[in-house]
């Protein structure tokens, strides 16, 4: 682990994103679920672990393991690999990036190595946000 780590932190601080990636989940993409690669200060940030979208215990959080948009079994988590409602990543500008889902098989899945990432840690990044922001972008 800590070699795949070493590697995905090194290949992401040489990556750079010149967009802001947007989460949007529901039914129709229509719900706001945070910034992607925001700072974890940021309201909007997914990685603000006191913020409505990084806390695990918020309703529109992909870390809430129990609500609508986290969790292995919910249709419109990035984790359930059978969802049929994915949310979608989208840039400030209203470009789509694709689905943001760990079913491998899906049309327009994100190909974004910090989406794939999050898919393959979920469950470790929910206990430890914070900490795996530091791990990833510093």
């Amino acid at each position: 682990m800590k070699f795949i780590l070493l590697f995905f932190l090194l290949f992401v601080s040489a990556q750079a994103y010149s967009q802001t990636l947007l989460i949007f989940g529901g039914k129709d993409q229509s719900v706001f679920l945070g910034c992607l690669n925001c700072d974890k200060y940021e309201d909007k940030s997914i990685w603000n672990k006191y913020g409505d979208y990084g806390s695990k215990y918020e309703d529109k959080s992909i870390w809430n393991k129990y609500g609508d948009y986290g969790g292995k079994y919910s249709d419109y988590s990035p984790f359930n690999k059978y969802a049929s409602h994915p949310p979608a990543i989208r840039d400030n500008k209203g470009n789509f990036y694709g689905y943001f889902t760990a079913d491998t098989y899906k049309s327009n899945r994100a190909k974004i190595d910090l989406t794939e990432f999050i898919i393959d840690y979920w469950e470790s990044i929910c206990e430890d946000v914070g900490g795996y922001y530091e791990k990833i972008f510093k």
